[in-house]
């Protein structure tokens, strides 16, 4: 009996609260309706995303650059520069007479740092020595580096860089 009773009144109230429901919507009272007030969805936000401005060009580690100029001025012949950063960061390379080492970091915003350079000291003429460290100089006062086209462009305190990928 209870049972019968306990299953009628159940019925009862599901029947009321189905009746009720719609009743209460159509009056214009606050039921509960989704999301936010009135039924309306919450406004769609554009999420924030960190350093979404532009995607940073990644270093090109272990490949060989040749000069080509710097501010403008073309080098020629075979005692080109050249260097080359490996995944050590250890920049290596040719100044036109001497041979040099040293270590390079690129870092954040396409920016290079250069550290101090141990080279050779062999006898040079006049002309390619100034040359070489006119390069020398350039390449320690670095500062950002882009790729361009097939070209890897440094800018420093004292002019520009360009190099062409060597083989």
């Amino acid at each position: 009996m209870i049972r019968k009773l306990t299953a009628a009144l159940a019925g009862a109230v599901a029947v009321a609260a189905l009746a009720a429901g719609p009743a209460q919507a159509q009056q214009g009272t606050n039921a509960i309706t989704g999301f936010g007030q009135g039924g309306r969805a919450p406004e769609k936000k554009p999420q924030y995303v960190p350093g979404a401005k532009q995607q940073e060009k990644m270093f090109p580690l272990g490949a060989s650059w040749t000069a080509v100029s710097l501010n403008g001025k073309p080098y020629t012949g075979a005692d080109r520069p050249s260097f080359i950063i490996d995944t050590q960061y250890r920049a290596r390379g040719y100044g036109g007479c001497n041979t040099f080492t040293a270590t390079a970091f690129p870092l954040r915003e396409q920016h290079l740092a250069v550290g101090p350079l141990a080279l050779t000291k062999k006898s040079c003429d006049k002309a390619l020595a100034a040359a070489e460290q006119a390069f020398l100089i350039a390449l320690r006062t670095s500062g950002a580096w882009d790729l361009v086209g097939s070209q890897l462009v440094i800018r420093t305190q004292n002019g520009e860089l360009k190099f062409d990928r060597a083989l």
